[in-house]
């Protein structure tokens, strides 16, 4: 009898151990198939005039984009207000833009821009830098580029805000921002985050805060600092999932820090913010120098018409530039930067979108 209730008590054991197995094994299939390297072949000198550009590319050789940035050497003294970004956008070769009809303009994009520009000085100092998030997915193997374009802004120390919303049933996976022409110096994106087109973010005008899930939607902001031109014009781009893809069980998690300056005149301020380690691989980023408080009320411009980005690009956690090839970045890093005027009440903000497909 002893022995019978043994052989019971081990068969019972037998089973509740297979049945904590079967219970363990769907969590245990589930892994984030995401992988992400960044591309840069390095800095490109220039711009090397007075109100023009210089566009540098960044490529993955494998990989489509899902993202990128642009890191800008802007020298020391008062030309170093010179410098500012002028797009962070993607391109279909390394030199054609989108900035034709809007909607979705491409799809598996492999190439990003970075695009300097220059205002009224320019010293031997001036680079750029592009960077190019190259996204693999088991689930994502395709994507699209949707793009929204606004006339303006036109009049000093206005904002011109646009946004770009990924079709129905996709995910965002990143995005980027553009200003034309390169001939007015003052003019310059000021901002480019994730957002929601919905009510609660004013359809774009509240980026995206810390924590939430699965924006839908990329805004560019261009701002004006005196410069007026009938031809002024603000690009946003969504880099999203392609069509006819489930991602119902794929997540994009929002991670924002915002911090107070710069406020002298010709310095700047960094800020990192990074993907924690349940939040996803890194495959986006952006970045914003504004009036504050950017997740809970509507967009407003900095304390000086002057104010400009400087940089919004993959980083280590001290905020340093990543190198070609890595695969491992885990943080995102915006640089602003003053003109020649302080700059009271502005702010610096960095965003970073973190993936899990859930395959």
């Amino acid at each position: 009898m002893r022995k019978m209730l043994l052989r019971r008590t081990a068969a019972g054991k037998a089973l509740a151990l297979s049945a904590l197995l079967v219970l363990a094994l769907p969590g245990t299939a589930y892994a984030n198939t995401v992988g992400v390297t960044v591309k840069t072949p390095g800095a490109t000198m220039g711009p090397g005039s007075a109100f023009s550009e210089i566009s540098t590319d960044a490529a993955c050789s494998s990989g489509l984009v899902s993202g990128g940035g642009i890191n800008q050497a802007i020298g020391t003294g008062t030309s170093s207000n010179g410098n500012k970004i002028n797009g962070t956008s993607p391109s279909p070769d390394g030199s054609t833009e989108y900035t034709g009809s809007t909607g979705v303009v491409g799809t598996d994009v492999t190439h990003w821009l970075g695009i300097g520009g220059s205002g009224g000085a320019v010293n031997a100092s001036f680079s750029s830098t592009p960077y190019a998030m190259c996204f693999s997915s088991s689930l994502i193997n395709h994507t699209q580029v949707v793009m929204n374009k606004l006339a303006g802004p036109t009049s000093s120390g206005t904002v011109g805000l646009v946004t770009a919303t990924c079709p129905a049933n996709t995910r965002l996976l990143g995005g980027g921002a553009r200003i034309t022409p390169a001939s007015v110096g003052s003019l310059k994106p000021i901002a480019s985050f994730p957002t929601f087109n919905d009510s609660a973010h004013g359809f774009g005008q509240k980026a995206a805060a810390d924590g939430e899930t699965n924006p839908d939607s990329w805004t560019a902001v261009g701002w004006n600092g005196g410069g007026g031109n009938s031809n002024n014009t603000t690009y946003a781009y969504a880099i999203c999932s392609g069509n006819n893809i489930n991602v119902a069980g794929a997540t994009v998690k929002v991670r924002h820090s915002e911090v107070s300056g710069p406020t002298a005149a010709t310095s700047g301020r960094t800020v990192t913010v990074s993907c924690g380690g349940n939040d996803g691989k890194l495959v986006a980023g952006g970045a914003a120098i504004s009036g504050g408080n950017v997740t809970t009320t509507n967009f407003t411009g900095p304390g000086s018409v002057g104010d400009h980005l400087n940089g919004s690009y993959p980083s280590d956690s001290g905020g340093t530039p990543v190198g070609d090839g890595t695969t491992n970045a885990a943080h995102w890093t915006a640089f602003t930067h003053t003109g020649g005027g302080s700059s009271p009440n502005t702010y610096s903000d960095a965003w970073a979108l973190c993936a899990d497909d859930g395959v």
